[in-house]
């Protein structure tokens, strides 16, 4: 039967009990809908929360809920529970809940996640080979590190990573010491390049954490010797180190430079296939004037028009 995921937005003064009890009324008249319900998160303070629940079509689940308690979600998305597990950690309740009579459970869904992609930047002087061999020989290493900061990795390909972290801090942490393993041991024409970014399982999209993968790959893709993150992943963890400063080795963009790579990145992936794409069409589509596209491009990816769609 499929697994399902669906978004709730909190009303102001609803707590973490408040959802308990919504749980609970769920499981106790599920059966009636052919449903099961699996575990769920809740975040006060961002006011929402996240049912995770077999069932056999999304009206099922919307059926039930109406029943229960009249909540009815905001978005419903079909999810893996492999994956489910993998960006959260849990597809049950928690063990220290299940001895509750309400099973209270106040864990957001929230997380910080990261794409670390190691790039060969040319193969004049190292062979294809002896550049796999290197990256293969990096990944223990990066595994270690992850795991050593409470992180979980989602998705790994021959030369990306994608990784899960409920603390941005545990994240930049890990950032910092896997960009300190390239530069410990530098490997000719291979590239680290990192992106950070944060949200939640469930926005408007159609995929989990669609919306949130989407803004680390391009920040990863852009990242240019230091890493990159967004201006949300900045303020979160000043938030939970005190107003610290971020760590030197980090570049966090501002909203608007967000706001310019989002856009960029979109309609290069629309359209780069297109045989006559070239740089003119680039700065008309984006509003721009070619001077100002050209020194926008430089400030925030150090990069020129040309230089950023040969590398794409």
């Amino acid at each position: 039967m499929p697994i399902y995921m669906d978004f709730h937005e909190l009303p102001d003064g609803v707590t973490a009990a408040h959802v308990a009890e919504m749980h609970q009324a769920d499981l106790k008249i599920e059966h009636k809908y052919n449903c099961r319900g699996l575990t769920y998160w809740c975040d006060e303070r961002r006011q929402t929360a996240f049912c995770l629940m077999e069932a056999p079509n999304e009206q099922a689940v919307i059926a039930l809920h109406q029943k229960a308690h009249g909540d009815v979600p905001l978005k419903i998305i079909e999810v893996n529970e492999t994956i489910v597990e993998s960006f959260l950690g849990r597809i049950e309740d928690p063990e220290k809940s299940k001895n509750t009579q309400l099973n209270i459970i106040n864990d957001p869904a929230f997380r910080t996640l990261m794409v670390v992609t190691l790039i060969k930047k040319s193969l004049r002087e190292t062979g294809f080979e002896t550049l796999k061999a290197a990256i293969r020989g990096y990944n223990k290493s990066i595994t270690n590190i992850v795991s050593n900061h409470k992180g979980r990795i989602v998705k790994e390909k021959s030369n990306a990573y994608l990784m899960s972290f409920d603390s941005v801090t545990n994240a930049i942490q890990s950032a910092i010491q896997i960009q300190e393993l390239h530069n410990c041991v530098i490997t000719p024409d291979l590239e680290f390049k990192i992106g950070i970014s944060a949200g939640v399982p469930v926005t408007t999209k159609d995929n989990i954490f669609e919306d949130t993968i989407k803004k680390a790959t391009n920040l990863s893709f852009i990242a240019k010797e230091r890493i990159c993150i967004s201006n949300e992943v900045k303020d979160l963890y000043e938030s939970e180190n005190q107003n610290n400063a971020i760590p030197k080795e980090i570049n966090a963009l501002n909203i608007q430079d967000e706001n310019f790579v989002a856009r960029l990145m979109e309609y290069t992936g629309t359209n780069w296939s297109h045989s006559n794409l070239n740089v003119r069409d680039f700065h008309k589509n984006l509003g721009y004037s070619k001077s100002k596209f050209y020194r926008t491009m430089m400030s925030i990816l150090g990069k020129s028009p040309n230089s950023f769609l040969k590398d794409y």
